[in-house]
């Protein structure tokens, strides 16, 4: 009798010893998982390797030290990682997480720099396939070459993790609030679990009152860019086509303007973010707390036979004090992976390529296109005289041959004026392909020389309204030197013509200069015909 009471006290003992020891190691994978969920790659790490030393090789204790070393995103690292893949797989060679572990490993790595790495990655693939054909491993690990790495630390990967969970629980959800308690109940079930609370703070944060706009922007965000880009481009395309007095800058703003919403949307993910660090953070230490204290659980191997029902009962307690702090309760599903890129944002993204290329199409053939000109050169006008000047004077000098068609330079004065009489006009056009013609090259004296003391003294210098078939026109009033006659001159150009018209001004009306500079002009200049 006393044998088998002794014999029931010895298995009571080492049944709670095992329970104890599993508790303990699952628990420890749970802290590494959080820790480097929480950015705390190098902490998670010295937890793992204190635990394979004190408690001996376990094939999820390999797992998590590799994965601590995988979150660091360095090739050093990597190594490491797959050396720990590699010891564990020695061990425990049918373990499906490892197999799936380093295959992620595998299939992430670069086929250029880690052939080799690469290459291991479908032979593991193909051993789970063999042994867990259905599992959630064998999906997480097929999915990697084509999914975001939830262990990356990177603002774009964590970013795109975070809008995708949350889009994807609103879509299913009849409600945002709705959403928002599945997603507490989820981060309740595994409160280690840095994905999960994140999709907790983030449902809760957007399903507020007033947050419909950034549910919008979340759920909708690719199809908001591209109207914004529709937007934008529709306005390029009428300031390249009809309406070349809009700015670009106006396109640039309300491009801008559309934008700033996403704004405040990356300010309301990146605070939710916080609080789900700050969560896992505190389900860490508290969890820290319970691991320290689990030794003391197994203090009871010296006593009698009815201590072994106080010592599963003092486990019982751990167990349920684990389950407060950081114990995975049932119920938190695994979330699936996230694709890098979406068959709707292929989609999109090949819309918004025929848009560039229908914006740049435009501006090419409009950059090619230019308006054609027939040059009137009037030998009389307005009852005077004219004489050419191309021999003696040519303003066109600068401007390149193959870039000419025409042009004309005259003056007017009177039949019976004296040799060395003012005349009254100085007309010089030209015609030809001048698409590479901006307003800023009538004001900064690009087209013609400034009028400089020799020729007289400047009163004033203006942008005019418009010249002769909309130009851009710049005007000047001046005396000039020798004859101390009062002049106007008024420069302009197109993208098919280049222009001056110099007469006499006693007028210091802006209106009335631009006027007959733009009479002249029209006189000398008119449109082709087809």
């Amino acid at each position: 009798m006393k044998d088998n009471k002794d014999h029931a006290r010895d298995t009571a003992r080492g049944d709670v010893r095992d329970d104890v020891c599993g508790d303990v190691r699952d628990d420890v994978r749970g802290r590494v998982d959080a820790l480097v969920a929480v950015g705390r790659p190098a902490e998670a790490r010295a937890v793992a390797r204190t635990a394979l030393a004190d408690d001996g090789p376990e094939a999820g204790l390999f797992l998590a030290l590799a994965r601590a070393h995988m979150a660091e995103d360095d090739d050093d690292h990597d190594d490491a990682a797959e050396r720990l893949f590699r010891e564990g797989l020695d061990a425990f060679p049918d373990d499906i997480g490892l197999l799936a572990g380093y295959a992620e490993l595998c299939t992430h790595s670069d086929s250029m720099d880690r052939p080799g790495r690469h290459a291991r990655g479908p032979v593991l693939l193909a051993r789970l396939r063999e042994i867990a054909p259905e599992s959630a491993e064998l999906k997480r690990a097929e999915a990697a070459g084509s999914s975001v790495s939830t262990n990356a630390r990177n603002s774009a990967s964590v970013n795109r993790v975070q809008s995708f969970d949350a889009a994807r629980a609103f879509a299913e959800a009849p409600t945002p609030q709705a959403a928002a308690d599945q997603a507490a109940e989820w981060a309740a079930a595994a409160p280690r679990d840095l994905r999960l609370a994140v999709l907790a703070e983030t449902t809760a944060a957007l399903a507020a009152t007033g947050r419909t706009w950034f549910r919008l922007l979340l759920c909708r965000g690719v199809e908001y860019r591209f109207a914004t880009g529709v937007a934008v481009a529709v306005l390029i395309v009428l300031r390249i086509t009809v309406l070349p007095a809009i700015p670009y800058g106006m396109a640039a703003g309300v491009g801008l303007l559309l934008g700033l919403p996403f704004f405040g949307l990356r300010r309301l993910l990146r605070a939710a973010r916080e609080r789900a660090a700050d969560r896992i953070a505190a389900a860490v230490s508290a969890s820290a707390s319970v691991y320290e204290a689990a030794p003391r659980a197994e203090a009871g191997d010296g006593a009698e036979a009815g201590d072994g029902a106080d010592a599963g009962g003092d486990a019982e307690a751990r167990g349920d004090d684990e389950a407060a702090v950081g114990g995975d309760r049932p119920g938190a599903p695994e979330l699936p992976p996230v694709p890098r890129v979406t068959r709707r944002e292929y989609a999109f993204a090949g819309a918004g390529l025929a848009l560039l290329f229908a914006v740049g199409g435009t501006a090419y053939a409009a950059s090619l296109e230019y308006p054609r000109y027939d040059i009137v050169a009037h030998d009389t006008f307005r009852g005077l005289q004219g004489f050419d000047l191309r021999e003696e004077f040519d303003p066109f000098r600068a401007v390149s041959d193959g870039e000419l068609n025409d042009s004309t330079a005259r003056v007017y004065a009177a039949a019976d004026a004296a040799p060395d009489a003012a005349a009254e006009y100085l007309v010089a056009v030209t015609t030809g392909d001048f698409h590479e013609m901006r307003e800023s090259f009538v004001d900064d004296d690009r087209i013609f020389p400034a009028v400089t003391d020799q020729d007289g003294v400047v009163h004033e210098s203006w942008q005019a309204e418009t010249g002769p078939h909309g130009a851009w026109m710049r005007c000047i009033r001046y005396t000039e030197a020798g004859t101390g006659t009062p002049r106007a001159m008024c420069v302009w150009g197109d993208k098919g013509s280049i222009g001056m018209v110099l007469f006499t001004a006693a007028d210091e009306n802006h209106d009335v200069v631009e006027e007959t500079a733009r009479s002249v002009g029209t006189a000398f200049l008119r449109p082709a015909a087809d």
